[in-house]
């Protein structure tokens, strides 16, 4: 993973060479594949969050791109997915995909 600074938290890359995916399961038990745009954790709470877009998203010139984040715990090959349940989190999260998105437009 690279590291690119921001203004209030670190954005972790998944590698370029390799678009990093992961699953997530349904409730009725379909499986979901996703691709990892980035991760972020917030010091402050001690939370970590990755923030994903379906792997297959089929998408117009001018439609935008659907976009999740889950509160994350654990490391690389066992973690957990936890929705994010507060307006407070949404707020960073929101701001997070927000200066993802003017990086990348850069």
């Amino acid at each position: 993973m690279s590291e690119h600074e921001h203004n209030h938290y670190p954005i972790f890359l998944p590698d370029e060479e390799e678009k990093e995916r992961i699953v997530i399961p349904e409730e009725n038990g379909d499986e979901n594949l996703f691709d990892v745009l980035f991760y972020f954790d917030v010091p402050e709470t001690d939370k970590s969050y990755v923030v994903v877009v379906p792997a297959e998203q089929d998408l117009e010139e001018d439609e935008e791109q659907e976009v999740f984040a889950f509160r994350y715990e654990g490391n690389d090959d066992d973690f957990k997915l936890f929705p994010i349940e507060t307006d407070e989190e949404w707020d960073i999260v929101e701001e997070m995909i927000n200066t993802f998105s003017d990086e990348s437009d850069e």
